[in-house]
């Protein structure tokens, strides 16, 4: 899987080749500007949007290994145990580089630790702070890709220069990329006359997520009149508007919630991305 296989989305593909593949493609100018292979970046927006999948065409343009972690790999009940366990994580990525690391929802791993009433979780955000400085070990070719969908939440020191400190907002995709979304899970199903462009116009503001549903509920619609009729019947470009009106967008509720971090915390200027794309489309 490379950024190829990633429709649409091509300011985010720009800012991954900034951060990452363009240094990594151009070992001497990176000598040069004295650019190193080592880095973090924090992917956020609204769930469902194509985070995990841009981490996975990451690794695969770069020809590297991928390690995908979350809190499940690293929580125990042990006293030490789960800070054991996020080093030997790290350790692993450090033995296969060129490698990117993955941490997944890094909000519920890396929480503001202010916030937190067990004393644990704070030396798991500590041990990971320590980690991503490579202060047990060289993170030279380990890339550290994180995703979030509520940055606000994440521990400030994460965010540092040297961390997490470079961010890419990912937005819902844009109208080339619902249709190769749609086109994707229709691909092995029955159909006949769909325009996906008209598709794709209705399903404004809808994920990646939101639209396999769209196709899931196109098709019950379509299976459940074959088996009233015993007739085999195509999925119609009317199973896929009446499942549009079904299949509500999810990310109404993440822009809600991310309008009020714009307007009233954003002292520092570090969602001005999101502040920007909301005043576009009259969401503030």
């Amino acid at each position: 899987m490379t950024l190829a296989d990633v429709g649409g989305m091509d300011e985010v593909k720009k800012r991954l080749e900034i951060s990452f593949l363009g240094p990594l493609r151009n070992p001497q100018l990176r000598t040069l500007f004295g650019k190193s292979l080592r880095g973090g970046l924090l992917l956020y927006g609204p769930p469902g949007c194509g985070k995990t999948f841009l981490a996975r065409a990451v690794a695969g343009e770069m020809g590297a290994s991928f390690i995908s972690l979350s809190i499940t790999d690293v929580l125990n009940m042990w006293v030490g145990s789960s800070e054991r366990n996020l080093h030997d994580l790290f350790e692993s990525a450090r033995g296969h580089a060129p490698c990117v690391l993955f941490l997944d929802e890094i909000d519920a791993l890396g929480h503001k630790r202010s916030q937190l009433n067990s004393s644990s979780m704070r030396t798991v955000v500590n041990q990971l702070l320590t980690e991503l400085d490579g202060v047990d070990g060289n993170n030279d070719g380990v890339f550290v890709l994180a995703a979030t969908n509520a940055p606000w939440d994440i521990d400030a020191a994460l965010r540092r220069p040297g961390r997490l400190d470079r961010t890419v907002l990912v937005l819902p995709p844009d109208k080339p990329a619902r249709a190769a979304i749609l086109e994707y899970h229709l691909r092995d199903r029955p159909v006949a006359g769909i325009d996906l462009g008209k598709i794709a116009d209705a399903t404004d503001n809808y994920s990646g997520a939101d639209l396999a549903h769209v196709c899931e509920t196109a098709a019950e619609f379509a299976m459940r009149d074959s088996i009233a009729t015993g007739e085999v019947r195509m999925i119609s470009q009317q199973d896929m508007l009446s499942a549009v009106r079904d299949v509500r967008p999810s990310t109404d509720g993440w822009f809600a919630t991310a309008r009020n971090v714009a307007m009233f915390a954003n002292e520092s200027g570090e969602y001005d991305d999101l502040a920007a794309y909301l005043k576009k489309r009259k969401m503030r």
